[in-house]
């Protein structure tokens, strides 16, 4: 079903909708977005790893592949789970890595807009340190999609941005080009802040979501001639509540002033299926996380060609 749900999504562009797929630990509603999942598969017996992160069960090797599991009710409550055989496993792709996480039961699939998303608010997220990333709207359920991403950068911090990509670079001259990020992981958008400062880039303003970035850049169409004076790059993620990246890079792209200002996708999300996507949109480049240094010689290029081709 999944593989049949994925093709749907990817024949349709920039719609600013996403697929839940719903489960549940000890009776509490949680989601995650269906592009970050492969298979759902009944749970097995795990082989534990030692000195692993405490909410890593161990290993399991379905089909020849070696799969870390993540004990998903213990990260969240601290209570760890019992062996059940009713139990199942969601195994997740994303930021190049295959992950599975039990959970006690899916529930099944809802297909929403991203404005039926909303950002929790610091009371019941745990501010910065929140792991909800929105609180999603599903059939008169209220579901909590968490941050897959952020849940794996604390399991393992070796699999998310790395500074020392950046130190690699050496000695790197002031960029004082403004560039708009958009980004709704707290934790994500620090970290890359932090990296692109230290690579010289210190003109950034930051928006937690697609639609902040465009209610912000919108009215500059109406300023051909200072527009990369005030927005000289764009870069997006593609989960984000309120509105997503694909329809962020839509709108830039189909506008006749805006679509001058190099946009990059840069998220977790980047597969094969999702680079045609967004390259149909437009985007001029798209990345996966946690390819900092990468990022940043994405960006020098597309600056260095935008400065070239002003002369």
């Amino acid at each position: 079903m999944l593989d049949n749900e994925r093709g749907k999504i990817l024949l349709e562009s920039g719609t600013n909708e996403i697929e839940i797929m719903q489960f549940t630990i000890d009776n509490n509603l949680y989601g995650i977005n269906v592009a970050k999942v492969r298979e759902i598969m009944m749970s097995a017996p795990v082989k534990p790893m030692p000195h692993a992160h405490p909410a890593v069960e161990g290993i399991f090797k379905p089909r020849d592949v070696v799969l870390t599991v993540v004990d998903l009710p213990y990260y969240l409550n601290g209570k760890r789970s019992q062996p059940d055989p009713r139990h199942l496993f969601i195994v997740t792709n994303f930021n190049k890595m295959y992950i599975a996480f039990r959970v006690h039961t899916v529930v099944g699939i809802s297909r929403i807009s991203w404005t039926d998303i909303q950002k929790p608010d610091k009371t019941i997220s745990g501010g910065e340190e929140g792991v909800a990333t929105g609180i999603a709207q599903c059939e008169n359920q209220l579901v909590t999609v968490l941050d897959f991403e952020k849940i794996v950068a604390e399991i393992a911090p070796e699999t998310t941005i790395q500074m020392n990509e950046i130190d690699q670079k050496g000695h790197r001259d002031r960029r004082d080009s403004p560039v708009l990020i958009a980004e709704d992981s707290i934790l994500l958008s620090r970290m890359i802040q932090q990296a692109l400062h230290k690579a010289g880039y210190v003109n950034l303003r930051v928006f937690s979501n697609g639609k902040e970035l465009w209610d912000y850049v919108k009215p500059l169409a109406g300023e051909p001639e200072t527009l990369l004076q005030k927005v000289a790059l764009i870069i997006t993620d593609i989960e984000m509540p309120s509105m997503d990246g694909h329809r962020l890079t839509k709108l830039v792209k189909s506008d006749p002033v805006l679509k001058q200002i190099p946009l990059i996708i840069f998220s977790s999300l980047v597969t094969e299926e999702m680079r045609a996507k967004g390259k149909q949109l437009g985007a001029d480049e798209q990345l996966s996380k946690p390819e900092i240094g990468h990022l940043v010689d994405i960006m020098d290029a597309l600056l260095d060609r935008q400065m070239a081709d002003k002369k």
